[in-house]
C-alpha cells in the first residue's frame, strides 16, 4: 500500500521506467503493539498556502531535489484523516528520501481525497491513489519519478509499519512508487518484505482505524466495494 545509493546505475534504469503506479505491497514481522486511536491536542503545522514554484520532478532530478529538501523540511509526524477515523504516524529520519518525499507530497496536498485503493484483510491497506482523473492530473503537475530503496536501516515490516510499494513494472532494484504507501495490518507483521521495500515510518495511534479499513468488503482486485477516502494528510508539530 523499504543505503547504498548507486546513482549512475539506478538512475539509468529509472529513466527506462515511466510508470509510477502500483498495486504491489510489502509486509513484515514484529511483536510491537501500536495504540488504537487516541486523538490528542496536537498542533497542525501545515499551512494551506500556495506552494512556491518547484521543478517538475523526474527520474534525473528527484533524488538530488529530496536530498536538499529534507534539510529544510524536518517534519516527521503526520495525521491521516480517513472515512473511518484518524491515523497518526511517525516518519523515520534515517530514511531521508522517503520521509522528504512524503512531507513534500503532503505539503503539495497530493494525498487529499485519494483512497485506500487496495485492502487485503489480515495483511495490508494501501493508499495514495484513486480512480479520479483529477488525482492523475495532480501527479502530472508534481512529476514522474521513482525512488531508490533504502532497506538497510534496521526497520521492519511489523504491524503498523508504513512502507512504500515498488513500481508496477518489475525491476531488479525495486524502485519505489512515490505517490503510494501501505500500512501493515497483519498481527506479527510481514518480515519477508524487509529486503525489498522501504519502511519509512510507523503508526503511533489509530491501529483500530487501520483494522476497520482492513475489514471492508473488496472486489476480486482488492479494491473496496465502497471507496475508502483519505480526506487529508496534515503535518503535526
Amino acid at each position: 500500500m523499504k543505503i547504498r545509493f548507486m546513482f549512475p546505475v539506478a538512475i539509468g534504469i529509472v529513466l527506462l521506467l515511466q510508470n509510477c503506479e502500483d498495486k504491489q505491497t510489502s509486509k513484515k514481522t514484529n511483536n510491537s503493539v501500536v495504540k488504537d486511536s487516541i486523538v490528542t491536542e496536537t498542533k497542525i503545522i501545515q499551512e494551506n498556502k500556495p506552494v512556491k514554484d518547484y521543478p517538475l520532478l523526474t527520474d534525473a532530478n528527484a533524488m538530488e531535489f529530496f536530498l536538499e529538501y529534507e534539510k529544510e523540511h524536518t517534519e516527521n509526524k503526520a495525521r491521516i484523516t480517513t472515512d473511518f477515523g484518524i491515523i497518526d504516524i511517525k516518519l523515520y529520519n534515517k530514511t531521508k528520501f522517503h520521509r522528504a518525499n512524503f512531507v513534500y507530497l503532503t505539503k503539495r496536498n497530493y494525498f487529499d481525497n485519494t483512497q485506500f485503493y487496495r485492502v487485503v484483510k489480515n495483511f495490508v491497506i494501501q493508499g495514495g491513489s484513486s480512480d479520479d482523473y483529477n488525482i492523475a492530473k495532480r501527479r502530472q503537475k508534481i512529476g514522474k519519478y521513482l525512488l531508490l530503496p533504502d532497506t538497510k536501516r534496521g526497520y521492519t515490516h511489523k504491524r503498523g509499519a508504513i512502507s512504500m510499494p515498488s513500481s508496477e513494472i518489475e525491476n531488479a532494484y525495486k524502485l519505489a512508487s512515490p505517490f503510494q504507501f501501505f500500512i501493515i495490518q497483519r498481527e506479527g507483521g510481514a518480515d519477508y518484505l524487509d529486503k525489498d521495500y522501504t519502511v519509512f515510518g510507523e503508526v503511533t495511534s489509530g491501529m483500530d482505524v487501520v483494522d476497520k479499513i482492513a475489514n471492508v468488503k473488496t472486489d476480486e482486485g482488492d479494491w473496496p466495494l465502497n471507496n475508502v477516502y483519505i480526506r487529508k494528510i496534515e503535518l503535526l508539530d
